[in-house]
């Protein structure tokens, strides 16, 4: 029953404006930092920085590399650009409910964003690419989604919403566009900057080999366990919505199994066996190639933000 009360949105806004100078109460560009990407917030100036426990209807991240607070500033030449950004974000294999994952979002479209940005560290599908890649995200494949696991279930949090959104259009062109634009002005490598399709998963488990195989076939570039329900969220309030993934990690996809009868056979026949040592995904691993790229991803993100025109 608890889900379907009234989310305090009219309590949430009025407890950030009143911790807010004027000109940041009402951000243009949102941005979601993933794991070990909070240090993003080292490129917005004058912030301010608002602690999830002071805002109703907010809980903590209890995930390692995820701060529980926003952060208000200035991002991008000039005067810059206002921003809001998530240094930490909700994730349903904590326990949260969905509506508890996407309501920062909510929260962050009442305040006036326009324009988001979402980051996560991912797991690399497609063996082109490598440890490091940063894509940005054309497409998702989300089997919660599919399979009654949709943050957009139960009752509108707006009279103005839809009731079925169309995803065929969910990332933008245009802020992609920009992303490119940003990565020849940076002057990066070509294959430092790709595009993909992202697909969700609950977690809190890495992906079987049998399941990372179903997940390549199916079409899906990169895998992860966040970034899709605050897509559905933004883009219900009708927000422009770029999400970048940085692979941290290959998922461990063996062209074959281990035979054990084979193994004990020849063990049996008096021949040496060598077993092989599993290959496994640690978050520790996410959080040091996060650290590694991070930079990379926020000067990215740095000029995107300040190239965003206010009518895109």
């Amino acid at each position: 029953m608890s889900d379907r009360l009234e989310p305090p949105f009219a309590a949430a806004i009025d407890a950030i404006k009143s911790l807010l100078p004027e000109p940041l109460q009402k951000p243009r560009v949102g941005l979601v930092c993933g794991s070990g990407l909070a240090g993003i917030v080292d490129c917005i100036r004058g912030t301010v920085i608002v602690p999830y426990s002071k805002i109703p209807g907010f809980q903590e991240s209890t995930v390692p590399g995820h701060k529980s607070s926003l952060a208000f500033g200035f991002m991008g030449s000039g005067e810059g650009v206002p921003v809001v950004a998530m240094l930490g974000r909700f994730h349903a294999f904590e326990g949260h409910a969905l509506t508890t994952v996407v309501y920062p979002m909510r929260v962050m479209a009442k305040l006036g964003v326009t324009d988001v940005i979402i980051t996560n560290a991912a797991g690399g599908l497609n063996t082109k690419l490598a440890v490091g890649t940063i894509v940005a995200i054309h497409d998702h494949l989300a089997l919660p989604n599919i399979s009654g696991m949709n943050p957009l279930l139960g009752p509108l949090t707006s009279p103005t919403y839809q009731r079925f959104i169309p995803l065929s259009d969910a990332y933008s062109p245009a802020l992609r566009r920009l992303l490119f634009l940003a990565a020849h002005h940076l002057n990066l490598e070509p294959d430092a900057l790709a595009e993909g399709t992202y697909a969700w998963v609950s977690g809190p488990t890495y992906e079987t080999p049998a399941e990372g195989r179903f997940l390549r076939l199916a079409g899906a570039d990169v895998v992860g366990m966040s970034t899709v329900p605050e897509v559905l969220a933004a883009r219900e309030a009708g927000l422009n919505v770029m999400a970048l993934s940085l692979v941290t990690n290959a998922v461990v996809i063996p062209e074959g199994y281990r035979s054990i009868r084979e193994e004990v056979n020849a063990e049996l026949a008096g021949k040496r066996v060598e077993l092989p040592v599993a290959d496994v995904v640690s978050h520790e691993e996410v959080l040091e190639i996060g650290k590694a790229k991070g930079e990379v991803m926020m000067k990215l993100v740095e000029w995107v933000v300040g190239a965003i025109p206010s009518n895109i």
